[in-house]
Protein backbone atom coordinates (compact mmCIF):
# COMPACT_ATOMS: atom_id res chain seq x y z
CA UNK A 1 0.00 0.00 0.00
CA UNK A 2 1.35 3.88 -0.62
CA UNK A 3 0.57 7.00 0.66
CA UNK A 4 1.00 10.26 -0.62
CA UNK A 5 3.12 12.49 1.32
CA UNK A 6 3.48 16.06 0.93
CA UNK A 7 4.90 18.85 3.20
CA UNK A 8 2.48 21.41 5.00
CA UNK A 9 3.28 24.14 1.95
CA UNK A 10 2.34 21.71 -0.42
CA UNK A 11 5.79 21.72 -2.34
CA UNK A 12 6.38 18.34 -2.25
CA UNK A 13 4.22 15.42 -3.18
CA UNK A 14 5.61 12.20 -3.46
CA UNK A 15 4.63 8.26 -2.95
CA UNK A 16 5.91 5.70 -0.45
CA UNK A 17 4.68 2.58 0.98
CA UNK A 18 3.42 2.49 4.17
CA UNK A 19 5.27 -0.32 5.37
CA UNK A 20 8.63 1.41 4.09
CA UNK A 21 7.46 4.42 6.12
CA UNK A 22 6.39 2.70 9.67
CA UNK A 23 10.20 1.20 9.53
CA UNK A 24 12.07 4.06 8.86
CA UNK A 25 10.37 5.99 11.59
CA UNK A 26 10.70 2.74 14.23
CA UNK A 27 14.32 2.54 13.25
CA UNK A 28 14.47 6.23 13.68
CA UNK A 29 12.96 6.43 17.19
CA UNK A 30 14.94 3.27 18.35
CA UNK A 31 18.31 5.26 17.32
CA UNK A 32 17.28 8.42 18.82
CA UNK A 33 16.85 6.70 22.19
CA UNK A 34 19.67 4.88 22.31
CA UNK A 35 21.22 8.15 21.71
CA UNK A 36 19.65 10.10 23.94
CA UNK A 37 20.48 6.69 26.58
CA UNK A 38 24.26 7.32 25.58
CA UNK A 39 24.73 11.19 26.22
CA UNK A 40 22.75 11.24 29.13
CA UNK A 41 25.36 8.17 30.47
CA UNK A 42 28.36 10.67 29.64
CA UNK A 43 28.43 12.83 32.24
CA UNK A 44 25.40 14.57 32.12
CA UNK A 45 23.18 15.20 29.19
CA UNK A 46 24.33 16.42 26.58
CA UNK A 47 22.60 17.54 23.20
CA UNK A 48 23.45 15.52 20.21
CA UNK A 49 23.26 15.94 16.85
CA UNK A 50 21.65 12.79 14.93
CA UNK A 51 22.80 13.52 11.37
CA UNK A 52 20.80 10.37 9.47
CA UNK A 53 22.86 9.71 6.44
CA UNK A 54 20.62 8.94 3.54
CA UNK A 55 23.02 8.76 0.32
CA UNK A 56 21.75 6.18 -2.32
CA UNK A 57 18.20 6.11 -0.45
CA UNK A 58 15.26 7.83 -2.51
CA UNK A 59 13.55 11.23 -1.56
CA UNK A 60 10.47 9.68 -0.47
CA UNK A 61 12.55 7.76 2.44
CA UNK A 62 14.04 11.39 3.33
CA UNK A 63 10.43 13.06 3.79
CA UNK A 64 9.13 9.98 5.27
CA UNK A 65 11.20 10.66 8.15
CA UNK A 66 11.30 14.47 7.49
CA UNK A 67 7.74 14.83 8.53
CA UNK A 68 8.35 13.11 11.97
CA UNK A 69 11.06 16.05 12.86
CA UNK A 70 14.14 14.33 11.35
CA UNK A 71 15.56 17.59 9.94
CA UNK A 72 19.49 16.79 9.48
CA UNK A 73 20.47 14.75 6.62
CA UNK A 74 23.74 13.64 5.22
CA UNK A 75 24.93 13.00 1.73
CA UNK A 76 28.48 11.77 0.28
CA UNK A 77 27.74 12.60 -3.26
CA UNK A 78 27.10 16.50 -4.67
CA UNK A 79 25.35 15.39 -7.25
CA UNK A 80 23.03 13.44 -5.19
CA UNK A 81 22.42 15.88 -2.86
CA UNK A 82 21.44 18.76 -5.31
CA UNK A 83 18.62 17.00 -6.80
CA UNK A 84 16.99 15.71 -3.54
CA UNK A 85 17.66 19.49 -2.26
CA UNK A 86 15.63 20.33 -5.26
CA UNK A 87 12.56 17.91 -4.47
CA UNK A 88 12.36 17.95 -0.86
CA UNK A 89 11.57 20.64 1.89
CA UNK A 90 13.67 23.93 2.04
CA UNK A 91 13.84 23.35 5.64
CA UNK A 92 16.42 20.25 5.52
CA UNK A 93 19.74 20.89 7.31
CA UNK A 94 21.99 19.40 4.89
CA UNK A 95 25.44 17.72 5.84
CA UNK A 96 27.90 17.12 3.36
CA UNK A 97 29.88 14.15 4.54
CA UNK A 98 31.62 12.50 1.71
CA UNK A 99 35.67 13.49 0.08
CA UNK A 100 34.48 16.82 -1.86
CA UNK A 101 37.18 17.52 -5.19
CA UNK A 102 37.73 21.44 -5.23
CA UNK A 103 36.19 22.05 -8.34
CA UNK A 104 32.39 20.86 -6.96
CA UNK A 105 32.69 23.41 -3.75
CA UNK A 106 31.79 26.31 -5.06
CA UNK A 107 28.83 25.18 -7.18
CA UNK A 108 27.62 23.16 -3.60
CA UNK A 109 28.00 25.82 -2.08
CA UNK A 110 26.37 28.60 -4.74
CA UNK A 111 23.11 26.39 -5.33
CA UNK A 112 22.18 25.11 -1.69
CA UNK A 113 21.50 27.57 1.12
CA UNK A 114 20.13 25.20 3.63
CA UNK A 115 23.32 23.76 3.44
CA UNK A 116 23.85 23.24 6.90
CA UNK A 117 27.42 21.64 7.36
CA UNK A 118 30.35 20.20 5.10
CA UNK A 119 32.28 18.07 7.35
CA UNK A 120 34.87 16.86 4.60
CA UNK A 121 37.08 19.94 4.64
CA UNK A 122 40.85 18.87 4.42
CA UNK A 123 42.38 21.61 2.30
CA UNK A 124 43.16 25.38 2.17
CA UNK A 125 41.52 25.41 -1.35
CA UNK A 126 38.51 23.55 -0.86
CA UNK A 127 37.52 25.81 2.24
CA UNK A 128 38.47 28.90 0.06
CA UNK A 129 35.98 27.46 -3.08
CA UNK A 130 33.53 26.81 -0.52
CA UNK A 131 33.62 30.78 1.24
CA UNK A 132 33.36 31.72 -2.49
CA UNK A 133 30.39 29.86 -3.38
CA UNK A 134 28.73 30.99 0.00
CA UNK A 135 29.20 34.50 -0.35
CA UNK A 136 27.60 34.39 -3.82
CA UNK A 137 24.57 33.19 -2.66
CA UNK A 138 21.36 35.42 -3.11
CA UNK A 139 19.75 36.92 -1.11
CA UNK A 140 22.80 36.73 1.33
CA UNK A 141 22.24 33.55 3.93
CA UNK A 142 21.86 35.08 7.41
CA UNK A 143 24.57 32.86 9.24
CA UNK A 144 27.88 31.47 7.79
CA UNK A 145 28.19 27.86 6.07
CA UNK A 146 29.47 25.48 9.17
CA UNK A 147 32.60 23.60 8.34
CA UNK A 148 34.53 20.59 10.01
CA UNK A 149 37.83 20.00 9.41
CA UNK A 150 38.11 16.06 8.27
CA UNK A 151 41.16 14.97 10.74
CA UNK A 152 43.32 11.26 9.73
CA UNK A 153 43.48 10.25 12.98
CA UNK A 154 44.60 6.53 12.01
CA UNK A 155 47.53 7.50 9.86
CA UNK A 156 45.69 5.14 6.85
CA UNK A 157 46.88 6.17 3.49
CA UNK A 158 43.30 5.33 2.32
CA UNK A 159 41.78 8.06 4.77
CA UNK A 160 41.42 11.85 3.60
CA UNK A 161 42.21 14.21 6.36
CA UNK A 162 44.79 16.71 7.55
CA UNK A 163 47.47 15.08 9.93
CA UNK A 164 46.82 15.74 13.79
CA UNK A 165 49.19 19.02 14.79
CA UNK A 166 50.47 21.24 12.40
CA UNK A 167 48.85 20.81 9.37
CA UNK A 168 45.39 21.03 11.63
CA UNK A 169 46.17 24.00 12.86
CA UNK A 170 47.13 25.86 9.70
CA UNK A 171 43.70 25.12 8.09
CA UNK A 172 41.81 26.21 10.92
CA UNK A 173 43.78 29.84 10.71
CA UNK A 174 43.27 29.65 6.90
CA UNK A 175 39.42 29.28 7.67
CA UNK A 176 39.20 31.91 10.52
CA UNK A 177 41.00 34.40 8.50
CA UNK A 178 40.24 34.23 5.38
CA UNK A 179 36.57 32.96 4.95
CA UNK A 180 34.12 35.18 6.24
CA UNK A 181 31.55 33.09 5.20
CA UNK A 182 32.69 29.91 6.70
CA UNK A 183 32.19 28.92 10.47
CA UNK A 184 34.87 26.61 11.88
CA UNK A 185 32.16 23.91 14.11
CA UNK A 186 34.90 21.79 15.03
CA UNK A 187 36.85 18.43 14.07
CA UNK A 188 35.80 14.87 12.30
CA UNK A 189 37.04 11.53 11.68
CA UNK A 190 36.57 8.55 10.13
CA UNK A 191 38.42 5.98 12.13
CA UNK A 192 40.17 2.47 11.01
CA UNK A 193 37.09 0.27 11.37
CA UNK A 194 39.59 -2.25 13.53
CA UNK A 195 39.52 0.79 16.17
CA UNK A 196 35.74 0.30 16.57
CA UNK A 197 36.13 -3.34 16.87
CA UNK A 198 38.00 -3.23 19.33
CA UNK A 199 36.02 -0.99 21.71
CA UNK A 200 33.31 -2.99 20.89
CA UNK A 201 35.21 -5.47 22.90
CA UNK A 202 35.95 -2.71 25.75
CA UNK A 203 38.41 -0.75 24.75
CA UNK A 204 38.14 2.94 24.04
CA UNK A 205 38.90 4.07 20.78
CA UNK A 206 41.63 5.36 20.00
CA UNK A 207 40.97 7.40 16.84
CA UNK A 208 37.78 8.87 19.25
CA UNK A 209 40.61 9.69 22.17
CA UNK A 210 43.17 11.47 19.18
CA UNK A 211 40.26 13.87 17.52
CA UNK A 212 38.96 14.60 21.76
CA UNK A 213 42.58 15.50 22.26
CA UNK A 214 43.36 17.30 19.29
CA UNK A 215 40.38 19.12 19.40
CA UNK A 216 41.37 20.21 22.93
CA UNK A 217 44.73 21.04 21.59
CA UNK A 218 43.46 23.38 19.08
CA UNK A 219 41.00 25.18 21.18
CA UNK A 220 44.03 25.92 23.44
CA UNK A 221 45.99 27.03 20.55
CA UNK A 222 43.09 29.45 18.75
CA UNK A 223 41.60 30.95 21.96
CA UNK A 224 45.29 31.83 22.92
CA UNK A 225 45.61 33.58 19.79
CA UNK A 226 42.66 35.52 20.45
CA UNK A 227 41.45 33.88 16.52
CA UNK A 228 38.46 31.65 18.38
CA UNK A 229 35.72 32.30 20.82
CA UNK A 230 33.94 29.66 22.84
CA UNK A 231 34.48 25.70 21.92
CA UNK A 232 34.59 23.37 18.94
CA UNK A 233 33.00 19.59 18.62
CA UNK A 234 34.06 16.61 17.62
CA UNK A 235 32.35 14.37 15.00
CA UNK A 236 32.76 11.24 15.41
CA UNK A 237 31.11 7.35 15.13
CA UNK A 238 28.68 5.53 12.59
CA UNK A 239 26.11 3.70 12.67
CA UNK A 240 28.46 0.74 14.51
CA UNK A 241 30.03 2.60 17.62
CA UNK A 242 27.88 6.13 17.16
CA UNK A 243 27.29 5.34 21.15
CA UNK A 244 30.91 4.94 22.28
CA UNK A 245 31.72 8.25 20.09
CA UNK A 246 29.02 9.59 22.31
CA UNK A 247 30.64 8.05 25.76
CA UNK A 248 34.11 9.74 24.43
CA UNK A 249 32.39 13.25 23.87
CA UNK A 250 31.02 13.26 20.62
CA UNK A 251 28.79 16.22 19.60
CA UNK A 252 27.37 14.93 16.27
CA UNK A 253 27.12 11.15 15.43
CA UNK A 254 26.16 10.14 11.58
CA UNK A 255 23.84 7.10 11.50
CA UNK A 256 22.98 5.39 8.00
CA UNK A 257 22.27 1.61 7.53
CA UNK A 258 20.42 1.01 10.95
CA UNK A 259 17.99 3.57 10.28
CA UNK A 260 17.58 2.94 6.45
CA UNK A 261 18.72 -0.21 6.17
CA UNK A 262 21.11 -1.77 3.14
CA UNK A 263 21.79 0.55 0.60
CA UNK A 264 21.41 -0.22 -3.37
CA UNK A 265 24.40 -0.20 -5.43
CA UNK A 266 25.38 2.68 -6.96
CA UNK A 267 24.56 2.36 -10.70
CA UNK A 268 20.83 1.25 -9.49
CA UNK A 269 19.96 4.23 -7.61
CA UNK A 270 17.59 6.97 -8.38
CA UNK A 271 16.48 9.78 -6.48
CA UNK A 272 12.68 9.35 -7.23
CA UNK A 273 12.86 5.96 -7.16
CA UNK A 274 10.47 3.97 -4.69
CA UNK A 275 11.72 3.25 -1.13
CA UNK A 276 13.22 -0.20 -0.81
CA UNK A 277 15.88 -2.66 0.92
CA UNK A 278 16.13 -4.35 4.12
CA UNK A 279 14.56 -3.07 7.26
CA UNK A 280 17.35 -1.75 9.78
CA UNK A 281 19.62 -3.69 11.55
CA UNK A 282 18.97 -4.17 15.34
Amino acid sequence: MTDQLSTTSGEVSMKIDSARAKGLVEALQSVQSRVAKASAGAGGRRNVRLVAVSKLKPASDILALYQEGQRHFGENYAQELMEKAEVLPKDIKWHFIGGLQSNKCKPLTSTLPNLHLVSSVDTAKKATQLNLGRASLVPPPSTPLNIHIQVNTSGETSKSGVTPGAETSQLAKHILETCPHLHLLGLMTIGAIARSQAAAEGEENADFIALREERDRLERELVGEGLLKGGLECSMGMSEDFEEAIRAGSGEVRVGSTIFGVRPKREEFSVKGAGGGEESKS
